[in-house]
């Protein structure tokens, strides 16, 4: 069983900044990524990351949003810049390990004034 432990979320006014963290209980992994679920609505990829450190973005977001992985640290971040209220969401972490995908707790992103 992995672990997954999720810090760095909290309130942030609009056009603010806010660094994500997960830290895995694991040093091996096919993909790590963060997906985000707003209330009533799906969970949706906001970026993913593999062990050599190629990244994908699959919206819009690329601009605002970047991902990067500590690998000795089993570490991956996610740097949220020009906050907008929209992004409001509990960001989850998660890693797939030999095909199986295991999830972290969330941390709640606020954006508001």
């Amino acid at each position: 069983q992995v672990q997954l432990v999720e810090s760095g979320g909290g309130l942030v006014q609009p056009g603010g900044s806010l660094s994500l963290s997960c830290v895995a209980s694991t040093s091996t992994f096919d993909v790590m990524a963060w997906f985000r679920q707003a209330p009533g609505k799906q969970r949706d990829l906001v970026a993913s990351i593999t062990p050599n450190g190629s990244t994908y973005y699959p919206s819009s977001d690329k601009g605002r949003f970047t991902i990067s992985i500590d690998a000795p640290k089993s570490t991956v971040y996610l740097q949220t810049n020009s906050l907008r209220p929209e992004d409001t969401a509990v960001y989850y972490c998660t890693v797939i390990v030999s095909g199986t995908q295991y999830w972290g707790q969330g941390t709640q992103v606020t954006v508001s004034s």
